[in-house]
């Protein structure tokens, strides 16, 4: 029996399925992972300078600009074949949950109907100061306003940022605690696209194993999460993710 057979009838005959998703995914559909979105007039700044509370505290419009230009760049930006495989398999896997570290909105556009969004989502915008408890949600198509980060309608303050996590912050705890028990008690996690070196999301697939979960990476290069999985899928999560959902079809 092939990996990907194994795989199929894992994941076909699991109660519960968890994905981890990462970079890797997003950037199969043209999306440029943090560090290469650093690019023409973004070039001259290191990562760390647009993207902690202090930065956006000594420059407010640098840090909203350049969110801004990776906002609209993920907009033009449409899920590949492995966003729509993920959604599919939700139609023959039980209970399967998408926890991902991208801030797109890639897997909801493909049809994915549970996602967990870890480091936040870029297309959203929050009051810096949460001035209405944690987080404040703000929307900006209701607000006027000219450069630079909007008032927030709530505290009138000019701090209005998007609701990502930045260096330095904490991941939501509602997120990372449901991510948590879905490692603790899925039967099959899929591991796809993530180098598995950005914690504590890289945490997730240990305590998945530990746990007794059947692990499996999907990924052309083997990742710093390799050494725990129980078969690995070698190829982009676009091509083989098509592939895991065929192959739980016939197995199904």
């Amino acid at each position: 029996m092939s990996d990907l057979q194994t795989a199929a009838q894992r994941v076909a005959s699991a109660s519960s399925v968890a994905v981890l998703t990462g970079a890797g995914v997003s950037k199969e559909s043209g999306v440029p992972t943090f560090r290469d979105a650093l690019e023409g007039l973004w070039a001259q700044y290191d990562p760390t300078q647009l993207a902690t509370p202090n930065a956006f505290q000594a420059n407010p419009k640098l840090v909203w600009d350049w969110y801004e230009y990776r906002r609209q760049m993920v907009a033009n930006v449409q899920p590949n074949p492995g966003h729509h495989a993920l959604a599919d398999l939700e139609q023959h896997a039980s209970n399967l949950v998408v926890i991902t570290q991208n801030v797109d909105d890639l897997h909801e556009k493909a049809g994915s109907t549970d996602v967990i969004h870890l480091h936040g989502n870029i297309a959203g915008h929050k009051c810096f100061y949460d001035c209405q408890g944690t987080p404040t949600r703000v929307d900006i198509s209701q607000l006027e306003y000219d450069e630079g980060p909007p008032a927030c309608p709530h505290c009138g303050r000019r701090s209005v940022r998007a609701a990502v996590v930045w260096f330095g912050e904490s991941l939501p705890q509602a997120a990372l605690g449901r991510a948590v028990h879905l490692a603790q008690t899925c039967d099959v996690m899929l591991v796809v696209g993530t180098s598995g070196l950005v914690t504590p999301a890289a945490t997730l697939p240990s305590i998945a194993k530990d746990a007794g979960a059947f692990t499996i990476e999907v990924n052309p290069d083997d990742s710093a999460l390799t050494h725990l999985m129980d078969i690995k899928l070698s190829g982009p999560s676009g091509e083989m993710l098509p592939k895991l959902l065929e192959a739980l079809k016939r197995a199904s």
